[in-house]
């Protein structure tokens, strides 16, 4: 199994990953072919697909930005149970940050990721892969060490007509040790983390003047 960085919608092997996309996330949740081009060119951005022969079996993408000593897992996807994908793909990404950390002369101080409540849920299908769905994905991020940030989290569609996605909620890995985030650099985060983003629902706007206001946000286990 391979490890293959896609920087660009004209490498052959992103129609294979949006697909992949489309087949296991909700339609709220996957951009826009044609809308990737400009994020792929964004430094900060790391697409890897795991390739076995010539098929995309599964996908991750994260955020690196050594200014913020942070990073954002945007999404895992396993595409095919039973060959170890998701192991390869955190090992691999966890490599990942080790190198560009080093290579900032930074350490990192830990990694955001949205990761659904399965009891909020409106489906739990996700391709029909077990490996995909909320409950196991839950569990393994808990025992990565993931925990939860204390509040209502809501967050902008992808498809940007505005509708608010309001079945995951926001974690955090502390890669140092804390147990609070200042929701006033929660709130600086997910403004630019979303900025790609010109529809938003009023929730968000509200959420975002919320963590504003707050001094602490607790880190919860999942």
């Amino acid at each position: 199994m391979n490890y293959v960085q896609i920087t660009g919608i004209n490498d052959p092997l992103f129609p294979k990953m949006h697909k992949l996309m489309q087949d296991v996330f909700p339609a709220e949740e996957v951009l826009e072919f044609s809308l990737w081009e400009g994020p792929l060119q964004d430094p900060t951005i790391r697409m890897f697909v795991a390739v076995e022969g010539d098929e995309v079996v599964g996908a991750t993408e994260y955020r690196f930005y050594p200014d913020r000593k942070l990073s954002m897992t945007d999404f895992t996807l396993i595409g095919k149970e039973g060959m170890g994908v998701g192991p390869f793909l955190a090992q691999k990404r966890n490599e990942d940050l080790q190198q560009l950390s080093k290579e900032h002369g930074i350490q990192l101080q830990g990694v955001f990721a949205e990761i659904y409540d399965p009891y909020r849920a409106a489906r739990h299908d996700f391709g029909g892969l077990q490996a995909m769905n909320p409950f196991v994905r839950r569990e393994v991020l808990a025992h990565l060490g993931f925990k939860r940030l204390d509040f209502s989290y809501v967050h902008p569609s992808w498809t940007n007509e505005g509708d608010a996605v309001s079945d995951l909620d926001f974690c955090f890995l502390p890669l140092v040790e804390t147990d609070t985030l200042s929701g006033e650099a929660i709130a600086d985060f997910l403004t630019m983390y979303y900025g790609i983003l010109s529809a938003k629902p009023q929730a968000w706007h509200e959420m975002i003047a919320e963590l504003q206001a707050t001094d602490k946000v607790k880190l919860l286990a999942l």
